[in-house]
């Protein structure tokens, strides 16, 4: 017989930190706190393998689950005193889920679950407290009929502000238990009206459907959306935690709180968090209320810290706070509750935190000596850095101040204000920067989050919704923002005199939680010594090299900024665009006699040689790829008609001629057409041009300053030998020819790009002429699977969700086909020649799964766009620490 269930708490605990595939995170996390002797209350987990059983046989349970969930649930009841469905002393329990990764807010939580008509009654009574025991069934109603019978939540909500206002209430502790009797009618009736049938009374049946609640959000829409987003296979299931209930609404020596061991925004290393007295946790993590400060140093006039109020459950939070981190060895995100002062554990996770805190605290706990300098490395996310590396507000610029909230996620954002996390979408899909504004954020914002520049909410604290899921995604985040006023209906805010509509700009700073009106300028971040310190680290244990795909000065100088090594792919093509350049370049191909072609060449010679002489300047002796020109022909044809006489007019032809010539010159195909080097065989004055002004650019630069200069000259599109030595044979004449010019000597090296299927297979013989190779996997990854990834967006996300692909395989290398040919094409090019350099130019280069796969492969250098240097540089620290693992 299989377990599906396992127990925790004191007195049988039969989990553990380590089974966190088999119980999900939250399991794992409450067995192992049981374990060490914290306080926290019994129950037990129903295992991810249940998950992946209730999907694989169309939503049904395996036979003997019913059996287990009776035992484990007999199991609460021993150690509570109490009994499920007993009418005088009931015992409630939550339901939640727990995947083996933190997905906050992504799937449904159930409280307060065994009230009924009659349970309630032995609840008010155990606790003496009746508006406690009312308050507490109207909160299950509310979360059952929205999470398990699919009634809207503001359905309820709309129901609760009317008897508020009738009732002159402002907030909800002033309803006594006679107004939460009153109301529960009235979400009773709501019931009945949405359902067609009574709410269900029977604690089993609230109980059964609670856990098919569960295990069904696993593939909500937000859910699915959230793990897209983080790469997490919906393969892995979820586990559901079934939990005897505390509570933190009973009184005002109650209450409920989430708290970090660091402060998630910055990393420093202090306790911060938030609590509600008298509240329940959904009231903080919702929103609904706006929390108070856990120390009393953080409260300001008119809060009260907990700190304060309950002086003897914050001193022993204090001490869990330092137990969970050494025993962790990571910051912490811990919730809470307090009953009658008594302090209960309901959860304990490696908090999320924005990538400033993720370094700060991996530096800081080194240096403390919680953990090493490769566990250090290891905490960090390296696609996190990119959070770092993007423009902050101008300390200079001019600004008006509208209000000021809570900064609940660092950076700055500018964009046009939009409602509705589907109109964000919509503009963001424009190519326009939109900030959504929301009353408060709910699980169902997620898309909207995501493709938006910023979040700004008008309720909610620090550990809301908003500001965790806004961290984790690296979005900036104005939370709590009290003086706003938001109109759904009108579409507008209001605040402080100003009006603002949809499609209005404002200027969001979650670092200071500032709100600015109209568009305020940016500059670059500034990194902190912790950045340079991490990267030292990484640098001192990584074995691949890092360089930058570049070819402009600015992109150059950023490259070299955030510690490239050299530059991988210079493309040559998008230097000839500029409009002193492109009109040469469509003589150049527009041409129809040598002598018109070769007038044009020449005139693009000196552009091309200063281009390269000032990369060469600026990476000070480093190495430089340079790819011969490589496009198709069609992106440099004249389009309109007055760009067709603009070139006959130079090159002293008639309009129709050249329309005639330019007909000819299109393909049906330009990605698989007169591109890269059949260009080059085509038009070798083209590639002769290029190699000239590369050497002679190098020779200017080596007398300039001294250093030695070694060009790497790269040949596109390679799928023969024999192109390879045509090709080889037209640069090497140039490079001679040039030497002997100027009396000069100058290493330089030539080599291709393995992009064709038909190069990898080939890559022993390619070798025989090839000084190195780069592999070019974005063509690579369209020739193998036979996708043209301009149009792949229409259906490659689909292919992704339905489970036929792991992952997009323009953003991770497809490891299984187009990583066997790289594999093949690194043990055939090194078996001619074991020397060769090997490196990778493709976006892959700053993707960290695929620089994982590039350690395994045994590459020589990755290169990535510019800012995804600092990517890269960790990514590979971290695969070399794998690979040292394994052996």
């Amino acid at each position: 017989m299989s377990k599906w269930i396992y127990s925790f708490g004191p007195g049988q605990n039969e989990g553990s930190a380590e089974m966190r595939n088999l119980l999900g995170g939250k399991g794992a996390n409450l067995a192992e706190m049981a374990r060490i002797g914290l306080p926290v209350p019994p129950g037990f987990t129903i295992t991810t393998e249940v998950c992946s059983a209730f999907y694989d046989n169309g939503r049904s349970y395996p036979s003997d689950l019913a059996g287990q969930l009776d035992a484990a649930m007999a199991g609460i009841e021993k150690a509570m005193g109490l009994r499920f469905g007993d009418a005088s002393a009931p015992l409630l329990v939550s339901v939640r889920s727990g995947a083996r990764v933190s997905m906050p807010g992504m799937m449904d939580t159930v409280l307060n679950l065994g009230l009924n008509d009659q349970t309630v009654e032995g609840l008010a009574k155990s606790s003496g407290d009746d508006r406690f025991a009312w308050d507490s069934y109207r909160r299950f109603i509310q979360m059952y009929g929205s999470v398990v019978l699919g009634i809207p939540h503001h359905h309820f909500e709309e129901i609760l502000e009317r008897a508020k206002l009738t009732l002159h209430k402002k907030d909800d502790t002033e309803l006594s238990a006679e107004d939460w009797k009153l109301l529960i009618q009235d979400y009773k009736a709501l019931v009945q009206s949405e359902t067609g049938a009574p709410f269900p009374a029977d604690p089993k049946e609230q109980l059964w459907g609670a856990i098919s609640a569960v295990f069904d959000s696993w593939m909500n829409p937000r859910a699915n959306t959230y793990r897209r987003l983080h790469d997490i296979p919906a393969s892995w299931g979820t586990a559901v935690n079934v939990q005897s209930m505390v509570f933190g609404n009973m009184g005002n020596d109650c209450a409920t709180g989430v708290c970090f061991t660091r402060d998630p925004s910055t990393g420093e290393n202090v306790f911060y968090g938030e609590y509600l007295i008298n509240a329940q946790g959904e009231d903080v993590v919702a929103g609904i209320r706006t929390p108070q400060p856990m120390a009393e140093a953080k409260a300001s006039e008119g809060q009260i810290s907990m700190e304060k109020a309950l002086p003897n459950a914050y001193k022993e939070l204090l001490k869990v706070r330092e137990l969970l981190e050494r025993h962790y060895r990571d910051m912490q995100d811990i919730e809470f509750t307090v009953q009658s002062n008594k302090l209960y554990l309901l959860q304990t996770r490696n908090g999320k935190r924005t990538a400033a805190a993720s370094l700060r605290i991996a530096i800081d706990m080194a240096k403390e000596g919680l953990i090493t300098k490769e566990e250090a490395i290891n905490q960090l996310s390296p696609s996190s850095l990119d959070q770092l590396l993007h423009p902050i507000l101008d300390p200079k610029a001019e600004r008006v101040l509208m209000t000021k909230g809570l900064p609940a996620s660092p950076g700055a954002a500018t964009g046009i204000i939009a409602f509705s996390a589907e109109d964000v979408e919509d503009r963001a899909a424009n190519g326009e920067d939109v900030i959504l504004v929301r009353i408060e954020t709910s699980p169902e914002d997620v898309h909207g989050m995501h493709a938006a520049r910023g979040v700004l909410t008008t309720r909610g604290g620090m550990t809301s919704h908003a500001a965790v899921v806004a961290r984790g995604m690296g979005r900036v985040c104005v939370a709590g923002a009290g003086t706003i006023a938001v109109n759904y209906k009108t579409q507008t805010l209001s605040v402080n005199g100003h009006t603002l509509k949809a499609g209005d700009w404002i200027t969001l700073d979650g670092s200071t939680g500032e709100v600015f009106l109209g568009r305020v300028p940016t500059v670059p971040p500034s990194l902190s010594g912790d950045f340079t310190t991490l990267m030292e680290w990484a640098d001192s244990v990584r074995r691949l090299g890092v360089r930058a795909n570049a070819e402009t000065l600015e992109d150059a100088e950023t490259a070299l900024r955030f510690g490239a090594e050299g530059i991988g792919l210079c493309r040559t093509e998008h230097m000839f665009f500029g409009p002193e350049r492109i009109g040469h370049v469509r003589q150049m191909i527009m041409a129809n006699e040598p002598g018109a072609r070769a007038k044009a060449i020449n005139a693009l010679l000196p552009f091309q040689r200063g281009d390269f002489a000032s990369l060469f300047r600026t990476m000070a002796g480093l190495p430089v790829t340079v790819r011969l020109l490589d496009p198709p022909l069609h992106e440099f044809l004249p389009h309109g008609e007055h760009e067709l006489q603009e070139v006959a007019h130079a090159l002293g032809q008639n309009v129709e001629t050249l329309r005639e010539r330019r007909t000819a010159l299109s393909e049906a195909n330009p990605m698989l057409g007169h591109r890269g080097c059949r260009l080059g065989i085509s038009y070798p004055e083209i590639y002769e041009m290029q190699v000239r002004a590369l050497i002679e650019a190098a020779l200017i630069v080596a007398k300039e300053t001294g250093r030695s200069v070694t060009p790497e000259i790269m040949i596109p599109l390679i799928g023969t030998k024999a192109e390879l030595d045509l090709l080889r044979k037209v640069c090497e004449k140039v490079v001679s020819t040039v030497l002997k010019e100027q009396g000069a000597d100058l290493p330089y090296s030539i080599g291709t790009m393995i992009e064709l299927p038909r190069a990898a297979i080939m890559a022993d013989k390619i070798a025989e002429s090839a000084d190195f190779f780069s592999f070019g996997t974005n063509d690579l990854t369209q020739t193998t699977l036979g996708v043209s990834r301009d149009d792949a967006g229409s259906f490659l996300p689909s292919y992704v969700e339905k489970g036929l692909l792991p992952n997009d395989p323009f953003i991770s290398i497809d490891q299984e086909g187009v990583g066997a040919l790289v594999r093949m094409a690194v043990e055939k090019g090194r078996a001619t020649k074991p020397k060769i350099k090997l490196g990778v130019c493709g976006e892959h280069g700053g993707d960290p799964r695929s620089i994982a796969f590039f350690e395994n492969v045994g590459l020589d250098y990755v290169s990535c766009s510019p800012f995804r240097v600092p990517v890269a540089r960790l990514a590979a620290a971290q695969a070399a620490l794998a690979t040292r693992r394994k052996k």
